[in-house]
């Protein structure tokens, strides 16, 4: 075995540090049908997640100890390792990468290297799609599919520090180890049941790159205001520009520079001063003075005398008769999904009911798989088509008139 990978005889965990030891398992892992992988990684102090460990298992009958193993832990720390081996085989389209719960590994692979897994699997959603409920955690998963405990003590640990306990590897390690057998049978049960491509639609959006990108100019959208005034909400718009950008330049997180709450006074008392800014109560030490005091002027001054003012949110007309209208479309997503095994919140958020309630017809439960379960119902019963009755302990959709 190389002295590039680090063998663990005790526990048979093998790491990989070096690239041509990534590369050989990589052109093993193209060989198989699947591979199952995961990632273990710190965001406490940057705005980026940084990637501290990747995980990988091939199907059991795959092994190679020339290549590490059937199951392998790459190090991304290690001095000189290039991981072009892994995005090698993300973009090599006869194996599919198996995740669960995938998206924050995808962020970071996009950001790092602008590659993503494909095909992709992610059985978190597959679950979901599959009647395991909205829950379907990796633990749940592994108990009721693969039927072995788990042990998640290690999961807050500081997964930068080298080198890792032998704890740490035994959990890493069974994060895609038992993945295989969670993969297998919710792949068969998609075939079974003709629901493939309704996986294949979620995964889709996985795989776009607008799921990751993170706009300066659009983040005062998602700062919560009760204020629809448009110069108050001009100020907002600058202050989380300003706050965007600087989190992203110094890879800091955004609560480093200023906390939501803070913004908010910061847009109602409008300082203009660092004599003002002293003043908050909810702005910290550090950002009433240097680059962030005078990045937070800036930000009020440009909000106060700018021409172009947001424009709030209309308020939803019929608010009663919508509230009503919302709850008769939360029964029938209930009555919806039960029937079909899938995880309600799959189908539609709350959010999204309100929506709908409202008068919105550009919503994701309106289109592909959700509307044949859900959607045209949905409208339905919007438009007075159809009511909800029940019988016998069920919902039941019933035509009116006609």
């Amino acid at each position: 075995m190389s002295a590039n990978v680090t063998n663990d005889r005790k526990a048979d965990i093998r790491t990989l540090t070096a690239t041509a030891e990534l590369a050989e398992f990589c052109e093993l892992a193209k060989a198989q049908p699947y591979v199952t992988l995961d990632t273990e990684f710190l965001r406490e102090r940057t705005y980026y997640s940084k990637l501290c460990l990747i995980q990988a298992a091939l199907p059991p009958a795959s092994g190679s100890k020339a290549a590490g193993g059937t199951a392998v832990l790459i190090d991304p720390l290690a001095e000189g390792l290039s991981l072009e081996p892994l995005y090698d085989l993300f973009r090599h389209k006869a194996t599919v990468k198996v995740f669960h719960a995938a998206r924050q590994d995808l962020e970071i692979f996009f950001h790092d290297a602008g590659v993503f897994p494909d095909p992709l699997f992610d059985t978190q959603i597959a679950a979901m799609v599959c009647g395991f409920g909205e829950q379907a955690g990796y633990e749940t998963l592994v108990k009721k599919i693969a039927r072995q405990p788990l042990d998640k003590s290690s999961r807050f640990t500081d997964w930068s520090h080298r080198p890792l306990s032998e704890a740490q590897a035994a959990y890493a390690l069974a994060d895609v180890t038992h993945l295989r057998a969670i993969y297998e049978f919710l792949s068969a049960q998609l075939d079974k049941t003709g629901r493939a491509p309704w996986l294949g639609e979620e995964v889709a959006v996985l795989l776009n790159p607008e799921t990751y990108i993170t706009r300066p100019d659009e983040a005062w959208t998602r700062v919560r205001t009760r204020s629809g005034s448009p110069r108050f909400l001009a100020v907002v718009r600058e202050l989380a520009r300003f706050r965007e950008n600087f989190a992203q330049e110094r890879d800091i997180p955004r609560a480093r520079v200023f906390k939501d709450d803070a913004l908010i006074e910061l847009a109602s008392t409008k300082p203009l001063t660092e004599a003002d800014l002293a003043k908050s109560r909810l702005l910290l030490r550090d950002a009433r003075r240097g680059e962030i005091a005078n990045g937070i002027l800036a930000a009020v001054k440009a909000g106060l005398e700018t021409k172009d003012l947001p424009k709030p949110a209309p308020e939803e007309p019929g608010r009663p008769g919508n509230a009503a209208l919302a709850d008769l479309l939360r029964v029938l997503l209930k009555a919806k999904s039960d029937a079909a095994g899938v995880a309600p919140r799959l189908i539609a958020s709350a959010a999204e009911l309100d929506a709908l309630a409202s008068g919105a017809r550009d919503l994701p439960a309106l289109s592909g798989w959700r509307a044949e379960v859900f959607g045209q119902d949905a409208l339905r019963l919007a438009a007075g088509e159809i009511a909800l009755s029940a019988h016998n302990g069920a919902v039941k959709v019933v035509p009116v008139g006609g």
